[in-house]
């Protein structure tokens, strides 16, 4: 809460505040250069606030390690794929498994149960670098649902998938908040994550410009002139 951030002399996020609850879609929208990815960072651990503290549930986990707070279920989907790419897709699956520690006998049929969920069951036997950025997008997103987290940080997910993979991610991100799982995303694609976040912060120059429902966040007229544009007036946007 109320985080400051400065990048030598510049200060990249002025005492920001935000709150991620478990099963909710919390939507990170801005500019470039709006503090988005320093956000993320913060929230990770991979950087550290130059004020203000990071909190799950009452824990202050502001000093912990990145590890750490993987450990406390607070995971990331990478923008760049993180795929293994010279293992098959039930490899980059089993290998999850394997690292938890997970029953010999018991790895093969939780892997096989994943493959189906997620559609990728005939690609089991296919390494990951030939799969389609989409394909990859699902896989990374069933990775990270092994690991059980309890958060979930999903930077770009739309980025450089077709339309039918968007729909598939939404509504894998609706499985997770489904599941109790708070999820916060950042795109560049507004429709694509007001459709089904609860809630949207609009950062410019590493401040909150406005906080809320979609609808009424969209509507704001500063978010307009700073970041939307006049012709969003125009634009006919079903919110559900």
């Amino acid at each position: 809460m109320n985080v400051v951030k400065f990048y030598g002399k510049r200060r990249v996020l002025n005492s920001i505040s935000i709150e991620i609850n478990s099963g909710e879609i919390v939507g990170l929208l801005g500019p470039n250069g709006a503090g988005k990815t320093t956000i993320f960072n913060i929230i990770l651990g991979v950087v550290l606030p130059d004020k203000g503290k990071i909190f799950k549930d009452t824990e202050n986990i502001s000093h912990l390690p990145v590890h750490m707070r993987a450990r406390k279920g607070i995971t990331y989907l990478l923008q760049k794929s993180s795929t293994f790419a010279g293992l098959t897709t039930a490899q980059n699956l089993s290998i999850i498994l394997q690292e938890r520690g997970t029953k010999k006998n018991l790895i093969k049929p939780n892997v096989e149960s994943v493959l189906k969920e997620f559609h990728l069951y005939k690609f089991r036997d296919q390494k990951a670098m030939y799969l389609s950025g989409g394909e990859k997008r699902k896989l990374e997103i069933a990775r990270l649902l092994m690991l059980e987290p309890d958060f979930v940080l999903l930077d770009e997910p739309f980025v450089g998938v077709d339309p039918l993979t968007i729909r598939d991610i939404q509504n894998m991100a609706l499985e997770l908040k489904k599941e109790n799982i708070g999820v916060i995303l950042t795109d560049h694609s507004v429709h694509d994550t007001i459709k089904i976040a609860d809630r949207i912060y609009v950062l410019h120059k590493g401040e909150i410009l406005a906080e809320g429902k979609p609808k009424e966040v969209l509507q704001n007229e500063k978010v307009i002139e700073k970041y939307l544009g006049e012709g969003w007036k125009e634009e006919m946007v079903e919110i559900s």
